[in-house]
């Protein structure tokens, strides 16, 4: 089906035609009802040195990590966020967790068990264990704050497998 617009610009008058497929692919785009932030799980494979001091507040942050979360946003709107991730590793299981944060908050880490306790850092949600290649998909509501997105894995954490997501 073919629509047609008119418009008036000066003495001219313009008519268009619109496929009704580019009238609903306009008006999806437009009524998208959530923030998409794609993540990529990564590490420098099961052979390099994991670092043990990349966590949030540590000297280094997670600049010289042996880990990471690479995502396509670090600033979303308030309300439903669809994280889609991907394991992008050749040989490490990897997860994704989301996690409130206040800057300057001390993430509850267990030494003991090498991760952070998500009970006590109020765990919102997750992409749990990823084979290598594997993907997954978490779709929940975020209110206004910073979030931290982890790999709660034994060890992933404090080597860097972490990133901050700002909910505006």
């Amino acid at each position: 089906m073919i629509f047609f617009r008119s418009a008036v610009f000066g003495p001219f008058i313009v008519i268009a035609s619109l496929s009704s497929a580019a009238i609903s692919s306009a008006a999806m785009a437009s009524a998208q009802p959530f923030s998409l932030v794609k993540i990529t799980l990564w590490d420098k494979g099961k052979e390099a040195a994991m670092t043990t001091d990349q966590g949030i507040g540590m000297t280094s942050g997670n600049s010289s990590a042996t880990m990471g979360l690479k995502l396509s946003r670090t600033s979303v709107k308030a309300g439903e966020v669809v994280f889609r991730v991907k394991n992008g590793s050749q040989d490490i299981v990897h997860e994704m967790v989301v996690f409130p944060y206040k800057k300057g908050q001390d993430i509850p880490y267990s030494e003991k068990d090498s991760r952070i306790d998500e009970d006590a850092a109020g765990h919102l949600g997750e992409v749990s264990e990823l084979d290598p290649g594997q993907k997954g998909e978490l779709k929940i509501s975020l209110k206004p704050g910073t979030y931290v997105l982890a790999c709660n894995i034994a060890g992933h954490y404090m080597a860097g497998m972490w990133a901050l997501l700002t909910v505006k």
